[in-house]
């Protein structure tokens, strides 16, 4: 049997998957990425791409390619909740709209968090950019209808047993480091991770298909429809564009989501059924669109509490699964490997211990714990806007068209429908303006050097993303000048490196930070950084107003663009502090 040996094998070839190969050709890992679909995703999910996304994107070069065909951002400003499509007097009502995001990248303080902006692409339009781009990397490493069939791990690797289904062969895979980035599909199986949490909190039933809607729809400027049937008995529907090319009502690709209880399953079993009830909560009976594909899938919110099991790292779905409420699932997927392959990419090399990729599980399990806790909860609360229309499941029809009706009604039942709907529907920014959620993590481990100061507070933990540099935080964005040179902070450093940001007169801190990591074979690069003197400016105080440290402070940042150690001012022993720190960060001790 043919053995391959490389570093690193990837299996699974979504958006973790991709991802992970495109930054590790970044750092320069070889490796090999094996999928045993022979396609990238055919399922028209995951589409809302958070700003944190896009800066990973950005640092592997494929950033540009996604903005040029995501929605534009004037259509995803916002999202809305509307009483049916079509079939009665009241149908296409708008009941109420509501900012999300960055409110088409308006949102001062969106602007203020990241030099991305956040966008929107379909992942079946989504990954072949993806995969493209990990071929250009990688040109070889890259291998679909590949299979993994089986693994075992001893002290010194890992052995993947792989079948090739276009020719055929069997042949393994000899590395050091296996992701398992397949969905849960293989790999958490044979390491004998389980996924723990809730299951089947929701059903629903997904159809992708081709379809003239702009007759029956308004607002461009809206990305995600929500649509009550109260005639249905509280049903609820949400109707997405999928593009490609235009967007809001002028869409040709749709995708209609119906939710449904388990006892209801029996009206969902065959296609012709679903398409059936699909005709009764558009409310056009011959309605008749090109479908490409119905699929049929629970609400579910699951995590693994270990994602590293000796040599194998569980990222994305393997290791967590999300309700798309929030658009939580495959940010999360591209988190963990950002936070992953860094660490890889310096022990491989001898810069780093091994233990550092111990770090791996303490730093990434609270953040996607939260998100997926955060985006249960932005589900249930759908219901809670249910019942503030008085629409529900133990009403008749008619009775909950009645009080739907209520909320256009002058008097006082008019009056308190609105004021219970505008309230129920505000609690739902919570979906979609969950800023602090999305990139507001901390991180703890012996990766991040604890200053001993306390979290600053925050009036709002989900909504309000306040930039700081406590250790453990992401580095506050700001565009920094040189010259006629001007870029993102976070840009400064190639990726891969290290950072060194001091103020403007902390260069003691620069000299000892080059110094320590030259003698360390690390990447660095440092700067001071000032509003009128250092090597870069901060022509708009951007970070002088979040440094938190003096003018003869220092930050080091992480290559993943997390603050890894602080120092409020300056030191008589600057060298061995830093040297310090990077060792601790790094675990070489």
């Amino acid at each position: 049997m043919r053995i391959d040996h490389v570093p690193v094998l990837v299996v699974g070839g979504g958006g973790a998957g991709l991802t992970a190969s495109m930054l590790l050709s970044t750092y320069g890992v070889r490796h090999v990425l094996v999928s045993a679909t022979a396609t990238t995703s055919i399922l028209p999910k995951a589409h809302v791409l958070n700003q944190r996304t896009m800066e990973a994107f950005t640092d592997v070069g494929v950033a540009d390619d996604i903005y040029a065909v995501g929605t534009p951002p004037e259509q995803m400003s916002h999202t809305a909740w509307y009483l049916g499509i079509a079939g009665h007097p009241d149908a296409g009502r708008l009941i109420h709209k509501m900012e999300c995001w960055d409110g088409g990248y308006a949102d001062p303080a969106w602007v203020a968090a990241s030099p991305c902006r956040q966008t929107n692409l379909p992942q079946i339009r989504l990954e072949p950019l993806l995969r493209r781009r990990a071929e250009e990397l990688n040109p070889n490493g890259i291998r679909f209808h590949n299979e993994l069939l089986g693994l075992e791990q001893d002290a010194t690797g890992v052995t993947a047993t792989i079948k090739d289904h276009g020719s055929g062969e069997t042949y393994q895979v000899r590395t050091n480091y296996l992701l398992g980035c397949d969905g849960g599909r293989a790999v958490g199986r044979l390491v004998g991770v389980e996924l723990e949490g809730s299951r089947d909190l929701q059903r629903s039933a997904t159809v992708h298909m081709t379809a003239d809607l702009s007759r029956l729809q308004q607002d461009d400027d809206v990305l995600i429809r929500w649509i009550l049937h109260p005639q249905f008995g509280g049903s609820q529907s949400v109707l997405v564009p999928m593009g490609p090319t235009r967007w809001g009502p002028q869409s040709e690709e749709w995708v209609f989501h119906m939710s449904y209880p388990p006892d209801a399953e029996a009206l969902f079993d065959t296609d012709e059924q679903v398409m059936a009830l699909l005709r009764e909560r558009v409310g056009v009976p011959d309605f008749s669109p090109t479908v490409h594909i119905i699929t049929r899938w629970q609400l579910v919110g699951l995590v693994a509490k270990q994602t590293k099991i000796g040599r194998v790292f569980l990222l994305g779905d393997a290791s967590h699964r999300h309700p798309p409420t929030g658009g939580l699932g495959l940010t999360s997927a591209v988190h963990d490997v950002y936070n992953l392959c860094w660490k890889i990419a310096h022990v491989l090399d001898g810069r780093a211990g091994e233990a550092l990729l111990d770090t791996y599980h303490p730093e990434r399990f609270p953040a996607f714990e939260r998100n997926v806790q955060r985006s249960v909860e932005n589900a249930l609360n759908h219901f809670v806007l249910t019942a503030s229309m008085g629409i529900s499941a133990d009403l008749t029809p008619d009775e909950c068209l009645r009080n739907a009706r209520q909320l256009w009604q002058a008097g006082p039942e008019g009056d308190a429908r609105r004021a219970a709907v505008t309230r129920a529907m505000a609690s739902q920014s919570m979906e979609f303006k969950e800023h602090n959620v999305e990139i507001g993590f901390r991180y703890q481990s012996a990766a991040i050097v604890d200053d001993g100061t306390p979290v600053p507070a925050n009036p709002d933990d989900v909504r309000i993303y306040e930039p700081d540099t406590r250790p453990g935080s992401p580095l506050p964005h700001a565009w920094v000048e040189r010259e006629d040179e001007r870029r993102a902070l976070r840009q400064v450093a190639p990726p891969g490196s290290f950072t060194l940001v001091a103020g403007e007169n902390g260069g003691a801190w620069c000299q000892a930070a080059e110094a320590e990591a030259r003698a360390r074979g690390i990447e660095l690069i440092a700067l001071r950084l000032g509003h009128a003197e250092g090597d870069w400016l901060d022509p708009r105080l951007a970070f002088i107003r979040r440094r938190e440290f003096g003018a003869d402070g220092a930050i080091l940042v992480r290559p993943d663009r997390v603050i890894a150690w602080r120092a409020m001012g300056g030191a008589p022993d600057a060298a061995r502090v830093i040297g310090a720190a990077l060792d601790q960060v790094l675990a070489r001790g």
